[in-house]
């Protein structure tokens, strides 16, 4: 069937190779960890022939999802769902105004959706329409974190116990949480208004503590990382980068705010520890500089965020020519759908370094069958095609979307004067 302008052949569509059209595209939300999760469906005009993608943005998803029906699903269907960098190119550019996390997680849902079509059409797995496979599977960290210190390594050993050989440690800090660890509790006084403010000089002098103690108790086998979640000054980020030199880190995540990535070369060249920045990235073109530009040793970028698989591979690709690793990030508010993808670059890319994994609950596993397991450590793609990873929307809908508690997270952590602490 053509498509094709009479006038201008190159107007319109060129000619697809057979009569399979997108007819449908619908943004799907749940919850079953109380996370929303929000995945797009792409159906096409092949009885049963569908795709999944992730477009989460736990933050907004919403608007993402809102993206996703009001304005991608009008380009796109219609058309041919092989043609998959052209419709990304044209679902990114469509609205003039383009990158940002909104556009990009839209724009992500439908381009995994079309990857897993892909793949379901081919009757292989995604990892295979990328090249193949270059390792079996792809080592995996995971999060111990606590209010002291001994709770944050009573849940390493654990992990270590479970086959883990890379654990992040996070830890509270007196009258304050750190992201990802709980507070310790603390008693106001009339000398700070607010005694669950964060103190920046507690947390560079605590953080040395922490991982000389975790030396001390888990030896110098397990390799250890820690997530600063860009709170620092640049010339903040070198000093806690020198004083845990004696604690061979993996990485050192996320040290600065993305206001202040132009001095990221700067605060590499002075840190004896390897730097993983990049999960705020929202943009393919945000996570290229950050590969490009000499500053990072790793790039963390959330790969929805960025604007999928089709994005994501393009970074990896450029990893590997400058010696970057990479380390997708892939907490909770990450879906099976998204872990997946993270997956199929890990094991088909040279410049893969580590993965962050997420051990999701029995309910996750039943609205998304098929979501992949992390066993001693590791974490290997489905051999099903596509992703090999369906959703039972009967039991989506069980667990509704809503508003999270993630919606403030980032802003609500304020210093002892009441002043907010910009992550």
């Amino acid at each position: 069937m053509s498509t094709q302008d009479a006038t201008s052949p190159f107007a319109q569509p060129w000619e697809a190779p057979d009569d399979v059209r997108i007819t449908r595209v619908r943004a799907i939300a749940t919850a079953p960890e109380g996370i929303p999760l929000l995945v797009v469906k792409v159906e096409t005009s092949d009885d049963g022939l569908y795709g999944l993608g992730c477009a989460t943005f736990t933050q907004r998803w919403r608007a993402v999802a809102t993206y996703v029906e009001e304005h991608l699903a009008r380009l796109v269907i219609g058309r041919y769902p092989g043609d998959i960098e052209d419709l990304v190119r044209l679902a990114r550019f469509s609205s003039y105004w383009r990158e940002g996390p909104v556009g990009n997680n839209a724009v992500s849902g439908l381009d995994q959706a079309l990857w897993d079509i892909a793949g379901k059409r081919a009757g292989r797995p995604v990892h295979e329409l990328l090249g193949g496979k270059v390792r079996a599977a792809a080592d995996t960290y995971l999060h111990a974190a606590g209010a002291t210190v001994e709770e944050t390594l009573d849940q390493a050993e654990h992990l270590r116990e479970e086959g883990l050989r890379h654990i992040r440690l996070q830890t509270g800090q007196p009258g304050a949480g750190h992201y990802g660890a709980p507070a310790v509790p603390h008693t106001a006084t009339a000398d700070h208004q607010y005694p669950g403010g964060w103190n920046v000089e507690e947390y560079l002098r605590l953080t040395p503590e922490l991982f000389a103690a975790a030396r001390a108790r888990l030896g110098p086998d397990i390799a250890l990382l820690h997530d600063v979640h860009s709170r620092l000054s640049p010339k903040q980020a070198v000093v806690l980068a020198r004083s845990l030199e004696p604690y061979r880190l993996f990485f050192l995540e996320d040290v600065i705010a993305p206001e202040h990535w132009d001095r990221l070369p700067e605060v590499r060249a002075a840190s004896p520890v390897p730097l993983a920045v990049g999960e705020l990235t929202t943009s393919l073109t945000d996570a290229a500089r950050l590969v490009l530009g000499g500053g990072v040793d790793f790039i963390r970028s959330h790969v929805s965020g960025i604007g999928g698989l089709t994005a994501a591979r393009k970074i990896a690709a450029a990893a590997e020519l400058v010696g970057v690793r990479t380390a997708w990030h892939a907490p909770g508010d990450t879906s099976p759908i998204g872990a997946a993808a993270n997956v199929a670059l890990d094991v088909t890319s040279p410049a893969f370094g580590i993965q962050e994994g997420h051990v999701y609950t029995p309910a996750v596993h039943e609205v998304f069958p098929g979501t992949l397991r992390i066993e001693r450590g590791w974490l290997r793609p489905n051999e099903a095609p596509g992703w090999g990873i369906d959703l039972d929307e009967a039991a989506a809908a069980r667990f509704p979307a809503g508003l999270s508690g993630h919606d403030a997270w980032a802003a609500r952590v304020r210093g002892r004067d009441g002043g907010l602490i910009a992550p």
